[in-house]
C-alpha cells in the first residue's frame, strides 16, 4: 500500500509570472503548483526544491522560491545537489526528513538518477512516499520522468516509430508501473513513447503535455490537473509487437495499442487500467 502522493508534471508549468491580473489569480487558485501546495498540507508545508537536473540550478531554485512565495508559502528550501556526496550530507538528509513536499525541477533526468539514485536521500524519499500519508513528491519534466523505474533517458522525435529512437535508463523506481514522458505534445514524442511501451508492454506509458500533470494517490489513482492533455499508452492487449526481432533503425509495427486522451479532472486507475472522464457539466479542478 502506497500512502504518499506523486505529482508528475509535463514541464513549463505556470509559475505565476504573468503580469495580467486574471492569469495571476488563476495561478493562485487553479495552477499546478497550487495543487502541489494543497496536497502537501497548505502554505505552512515545508517545501524542498531540488534543481539537480538543471544546468542553471541556482536560477531555477530562485524561480521556484518566487513561485511558491506567490502562493503564500513560508517554508521553502532549495537543496542544490551536485554530486552523490551531497546526497549523503547530514544537512541534506535532514531537509528531506523534515519536508512535507519535495519538488524536482526539469533539465536532464539522468543527473537525478546519477547523483541521487541509490543514496540515503533516495532511500528516505522512497520510504516516506510508501509509508507517510500527505507526503508529496512532485517533479516537472526531467523530475517527472525520473519517477519511473524504466526511465526515458533520451530519443529522437523525428525518428518516430523507428527502433532505437528511444534510449532507456533506470530511474528512481517510485512508480514502476509507469513510463513517463514530458513536453509531450509540443515536442512530438508520441513515437518514442510508443517504442518505450513496445519494449515494456506490461507497463503503462504516460505522455504529459506542458502545464499539465497528474495527482497520483495510492500508487494507482490518477487525476489530471493543468491546462493540457495526458496521453495514456496501454500495450497490455497488443496482438502484434515486432520490437524484439527488429534491427536498429527499422520501422516498427504495433497492433491494438490502446490510447487514451485525458484532460483536466479526468481520472485513470493504474491498477485497473480504467478511465473515468469528467462529466460534461462538471467543474474543472
Amino acid at each position: 500500500m502506497i500512502n504518499g502522493t506523486l505529482i508528475p508534471i509535463g514541464g513549463n508549468e505556470d509559475k505565476g509570472i504573468e503580469e495580467n491580473e486574471q492569469y495571476t489569480q488563476e495561478f493562485i487558485s487553479e495552477g499546478i503548483l497550487y495543487h502541489v501546495v494543497e496536497e502537501a498540507g497548505g502554505v505552512d508545508a515545508n517545501i524542498v526544491v531540488i534543481p539537480t537536473a538543471s544546468s542553471i540550478p541556482v536560477e531555477v531554485g530562485e524561480n521556484y522560491i518566487e513561485a511558491f512565495t506567490a502562493l503564500g508559502c513560508k517554508n521553502i528550501s532549495v537543496l542544490d545537489i551536485r554530486s552523490k556526496e551531497d546526497s549523503e550530507k547530514e544537512a541534506s538528509i535532514e531537509l528531506i526528513k523534515n519536508a512535507h513536499c519535495v519538488m524536482f525541477s526539469g533539465g536532464d533526468q539522468s543527473k537525478i538518477t546519477k547523483k541521487i539514485g541509490g543514496t540515503t536521500i533516495h532511500k528516505i524519499l522512497a520510504e516516506r512516499y510508501k509509508n507517510e500519508k500527505g507526503f508529496v513528491i512532485a517533479g516537472t519534466s526531467a523530475g517527472a520522468m525520473a519517477m519511473a523505474n524504466e526511465m526515458i533517458a533520451g530519443g529522437s522525435a523525428s525518428e518516430a516509430f523507428i527502433k532505437g529512437a528511444v534510449t532507456m535508463y533506470k530511474g528512481l523506481n517510485l512508480i514502476p508501473e509507469l513510463i513517463i514522458d514530458t513536453h509531450f505534445i509540443r515536442r512530438g514524442r508520441f513515437g518514442r513513447q510508443s517504442e518505450a511501451v513496445a519494449k515494456h508492454p506490461n507497463l503503462i506509458g504516460i505522455g504529459l503535455a506542458e502545464d499539465t500533470g497528474m495527482i497520483i494517490k495510492n500508487g494507482s489513482d490518477c487525476t489530471v490537473i493543468g491546462s493540457g492533455m495526458v496521453i495514456v499508452f496501454d500495450g497490455n492487449k497488443l496482438t502484434h509487437n515486432n520490437e524484439k526481432i527488429l534491427d536498429e533503425g527499422t520501422p516498427m509495427t504495433m497492433a491494438n495499442l490502446t490510447i487514451h486522451v485525458l484532460s483536466n479532472s479526468d481520472m485513470y486507475s493504474i491498477k485497473n487500467r480504467k478511465v473515468s472522464v469528467l462529466a460534461i457539466d462538471a467543474p474543472f479542478i
